[in-house]
């Protein structure tokens, strides 16, 4: 015979259960969801994909758009070589890839954030100051230059990637002097993210080294496209180079919209996903910037209103989030619409605005809610 006050608990656990069995996960694929269509989808796609002259190089130039909404797969538009199979480079998407590999170990107990560097990276020994913190904040105080093709001369970015620096980036990266106190100065560096690859290698040791990010991240999330390239020293090129079809790279998305939680198992700790999310607090703003220049958090880049500024995309909500890279890759997390959204791209103009494209994928992929 059923005991009464049992009951209300039965019927909790039930509801529960229920709930638990209404999220959606991808399996081998993703599940389809309602395919959105309208005057607001065909305003984004305009947006997003306009008729351009490729040979000029001119406007917005995107390959790939993927939305998930609540687990499912509601939008998908590739052009020109890119396809759904596609393994697309990710650019500077890379960094925060890196930093979600690093979550996974920091949840093993590997590391803490204040560690020193060289604990675990003993070419860094020479900057015993610099802690893993910093590096993920980009605030190590290296006097880097992180300037692309168009100031090439100075750049420390292009030396390390392509030329005297490429056979050993975190070396490289490691070589450069101080010009600042650790953790006190925001500067945007890829060095700082090839010192923490080369970290990572102490954390885990030589031999699981190059299994680590598939053991770690892409397997269990079932990424089955990723490839991430070396240097000649044998580290990953977390500032740059990994490459991912734009389904795969929603995968890391939505362990993200879902605070680091991949079905059952909590793959991300909590307090680490909270440290990616929480605005670098010596950070700056640049008034010399370009508008819209997102807010960094723990090597993902935010879209937080600071004290005396406005949101960097205004008609995004305040908790979105977003890794970035180079010529437009983008993957954005909008945890209080449920929304995913990869970009993959090739702008080289400046035309293409990050508030643009959320406020035309709001409307199109989210009308009903509002930021």
């Amino acid at each position: 015979m059923p005991i009464p006050f049992l009951r209300p608990l039965a019927l909790t656990l039930g509801l529960t259960a229920g709930l638990a069995q209404a999220e959606t996960w991808p399996a081998a694929d993703w599940q389809q969801g309602p395919a959105p269509s309208g005057n607001a989808v065909q305003a984004f796609e305009s947006y997003a994909f306009p008729t351009r002259d490729d040979a000029g190089r001119k406007g917005v130039r995107t390959d790939a758009v993927v939305v998930i909404r609540d687990g499912e797969l509601i939008y998908e538009h590739y052009t020109g070589p890119t396809r759904a199979q596609t393994p697309h480079l990710t650019w500077s998407v890379s960094k925060s890839l890196l930093a979600s590999v690093l979550g996974v170990a920091y949840g093993e107990g590997r590391f803490k954030l204040d560690d020193p560097v060289a604990r675990y990276y003993p070419d860094f020994s020479g900057h015993p100051d610099v802690r893993l913190d910093h590096l993920l904040h980009w605030a190590s105080g290296l006097a880097w230059q992180e300037d692309y093709e168009y100031a090439p001369l100075k750049s420390s970015v292009v030396a390390m990637l392509y030329t005297r620096g490429r056979g050993d980036m975190a070396a490289f990266a490691a070589d450069h002097p101080l010009d600042a106190v650790p953790g006190k100065r925001f500067r945007y560096s890829s060095g700082d993210t090839n010192v923490l690859s080369a970290a990572l290698r102490g954390m885990v040791g030589e031999q699981a080294y190059a299994e680590y990010p598939w053991r770690a991240l892409f397997e269990p999330l079932g990424i089955r496209s990723a490839v991430w390239e070396t240097d000649a020293a044998g580290t990953y090129v977390g500032s740059s180079y990994i490459y991912l079809t734009a389904r795969d790279l929603a995968r890391v998305g939505l362990l993200m919209q879902r605070g680091g939680r991949w079905g059952e198992r909590q793959l991300l700790p909590a307090d680490w996903v909270a440290f990616n999310r929480k605005p670098f607090a010596d950070y700056r703003p640049d008034p010399a910037a370009s508008p819209g220049e997102a807010v960094p958090g723990g090597h993902w880049w935010l879209n937080a209103q600071l004290a005396g500024a406005t949101k960097p995309w205004p008609d995004a909500p305040g908790d979105a989030f977003a890794a970035l890279g180079h010529w437009g890759q983008a993957l954005y997390v909008l945890p209080s619409q449920k929304l995913v959204i990869v970009r993959y791209a090739d702008d080289r103009d400046g035309s293409y605005h990050h508030n643009d494209f959320l406020k035309l994928a709001l409307s199109a992929f989210a009308p009903e809610v509002q930021p």
